[in-house]
């Protein structure tokens, strides 16, 4: 996994049938499921100073992530976690000496009130591609599923063109795909 880095992506929303229609270029790709656990404040003071905070765990590793948006793409915080430290930082959510930590102290916000609010399940399909790295998703959260594709590019520009002439060439029309922080969050909204 990269540590520190800045991420550039691009995606789009799927239908189920664009979803299933793409599987067969990743018909060579075993999938991981990998599940996101959002953790914020009860007043979501880390997403209003636009600050995502996430412990995304696997098969047999863990890691925690602060993502903050910048002009082009977020830059994105890593810290490798074992499954055992992930679960005991979801019961009580105390942060390890990290940038991370110091990031977040930096916002003002009670690291005592930060609390596990909402989670999100990807079964993912990954792999190289010649635009940059490709990720088919199938998300569950909140009693509801989406589907996803999204692309990790190096060059803003030319990522966005290739995207764009991949999505022409697959028919698929572009979708507005928020964060899947965003869409777990609007699920919680939608229910108070």
């Amino acid at each position: 996994m990269k540590k520190n880095h800045l991420e550039i992506e691009y995606k789009t929303l799927l239908t189920k049938t664009e979803f299933e229609r793409l599987l067969a270029e990743f018909a060579d790709v075993t999938p991981v499921i990998q599940t996101n656990y959002y953790i914020d404040t009860p007043e979501f003071s880390l997403r209003k100073h636009r600050h995502a905070l996430r412990i995304r765990t696997l098969e047999d590793r863990a890691e925690l992530t602060l993502k903050i948006p910048q002009d082009i793409g977020n830059q994105e915080y890593n810290q490798d976690l074992t499954l055992e430290q992930a679960q005991t930082i979801l019961q009580k959510v105390e942060l390890p000496e990290s940038d991370i930590l110091s990031l977040i102290q930096e916002t003002g916000t009670r690291i005592e009130d930060l609390f596990a609010w909402g989670q999100l399940t990807t079964k993912r399909y990954e792999k190289e591609t010649a635009i940059g790295l490709m990720a088919l998703d199938e998300n569950t959260y909140q009693g509801q599923k989406d589907y996803e594709l999204e692309v990790e590019v190096q060059d803003a520009q030319q990522g966005k063109i290739a995207f764009e002439q991949y999505l022409k060439e697959h028919h698929i029309a572009f979708k507005y795909a928020s964060s899947k922080v965003a869409r777990t969050a609007a699920t919680l909204q939608s229910k108070s």
